[in-house]
This record gives C-alpha cells, structure tokens and sequence, in this order.
C-alpha cells in the first residue's frame, strides 16, 4: 500500500457561526499530485492553511509526515513549501529577492544559525531554476506579479521539503505570467515527484500535472476522483452553479 503523507480526517474550521470547513476526509498519497477546484469561498485555501497547522482546527484531526498539525505545526512547516497568492509589498522594503529566498532555509537551519556557503549556493541555485538569478539584489517591492511568485517558488523550493502547497498561486498576475507559472509548477512536480495540492478557482490555471481533484463547495469535499472524471461538464455546471470564477471556454483538458 502507498504511504499517505497527508491525512485528514473529518476537519472542521469555524469563525464564529461562520463554518469554513466541515468535516472534510482527505488521504493523499506520496508522490501525488492533487488539485483543489471550487469557486471562491468554498474553503480551499482554509483546508490548505490547515494542512499547514496555520488554522487551528475546531474538530477532526490532520496528520502530515506522521505528524499532528496540532500537537507541532511548526515541525510540519519545516517540511512544507507553501506558495500563496500574490501579496502586496511596500516597494520601499529593503529586502532583496536573494534575502528573500534565503529566508526558506532559516526554517531548515534555525533562526540563530548564519547560512554557510553551501546555503547560499542552494538559493542560487534555486533562483537560477525560477529563472530569477539575474534578478537575485533587486529589491523585493521592485518585482511584478509573476516575478514575486517565482520568488516565492524559489523559497519553498531551498526548503527542500517534502510537501508542496499551491495556494492559487496565478491569481492577480498577467496571462504570460500566469503560463510561466503553470509551467515551472508543472516541472517541479515532474523533476521531484513530491506530494502536492493545488488550490485554484479557475480551470484554466489547473496544472495538467494533478492527477486527481477534489471539488469544493460550502466548505465540504462535494465530489472526488481521477481527472478525467471530474472534468466531465455537467459535474463542473453543478460544482460552479452559475457562482463567478468559472472559464467554461478555456477549460484545460
């Protein structure tokens, strides 16, 4: 039987009278690729925070690598790459792209340890698979959208981790951007083989890389299986509901 890195069983999130996740079941096994569809506030990007150990469960239980996201998030985050949406940054921060990749490896290290120079090759290295070498002293705040993300792929990447967590990474970026993206996705998971999930609202930004999809809705798991299955037209109407975030004309096969 194929190890399960990921275990979630019956999850629950709830702000207040508001539930984000309700008893949501999910077993992904390694080396798989999954991909989280749904329209947005469906509870895709909570389930991946939880995943995470950045949302504190209201009831059920998340396994990752063995281990409980509630009894050590932080040990779980060592071991996960996250990549969120594009985030705002003042551009007159003074962090460089190659300080902001390097941050990855403090999560590997320890905070108090200075970088050796085989760090500092890692984060070269990583930024020269983005394609951002070239751009490794500009400041954070100078980059565009699809730069920033590269960075931020960077990151996860000289982590090393076991775990990759895309959470609607194309979003807010232009077209050619959203591509580059898509594409270095897709390489990563075809260069590493490690086990993934892929949040996206937009069918046209899912990678063809997941092998499976879990479709989301009112914050519980509405329907699972193989690709092919879940494609199918009729399933993705009902998933939707005439709810805005679905491209029926540029559906990826």
């Amino acid at each position: 039987m194929t190890e399960a890195v990921i275990h979630v069983e019956r999850a629950s999130v709830r702000y207040g009278d508001t539930a984000a996740l309700s008893d949501v079941d999910l077993t992904v096994a390694r080396g798989e690729f999954v991909g989280i569809l749904g329209a947005n506030g469906a509870g895709k990007t909570t389930l991946l925070r939880a995943v995470n150990g950045l949302c504190p469960l209201t009831d059920g239980r998340i396994r990752v690598l063995g281990i409980d996201v509630r009894s050590d998030g932080r040990a779980v985050r060592r071991r996960v790459g996250y990549v969120a949406q594009v985030e705002h940054v003042d551009p007159r921060l003074p962090m460089s792209v190659r300080e902001t990749v390097m941050a990855g490896r403090y999560g590997v290290l320890g905070w108090l340890k200075r970088p050796s120079a085989g760090d500092r090759r890692r984060v070269d290295e990583a930024l020269e698979r983005v394609g951002m070498l070239h751009l490794a002293d500009r400041p954070l705040g100078h980059l565009s959208g699809g730069e920033y993300q590269r960075a931020a792929v960077a990151r996860a990447l000289v982590q090393d981790p076991d775990v990759f967590l895309f959470d609607e990474p194309t979003a807010s970026i232009d077209p050619q951007a959203q591509r580059d993206i898509l594409d270095l996705v897709t390489r990563i998971h075809r260069d590493s083989h490690k086990t993934s999930l892929y949040v996206t609202h937009d069918l046209a930004m899912l990678p063809e890389a997941c092998e499976r999809l879990l479709l989301m809705k009112d914050g519980k798991v509405w329907r699972e299986g193989p690709r092919g299955e879940m494609m199918d037209d009729r399933l993705l109407e009902a998933l939707y509901n005439g709810v805005g975030g679905m491209r029926c004309g540029s559906v990826r096969p």
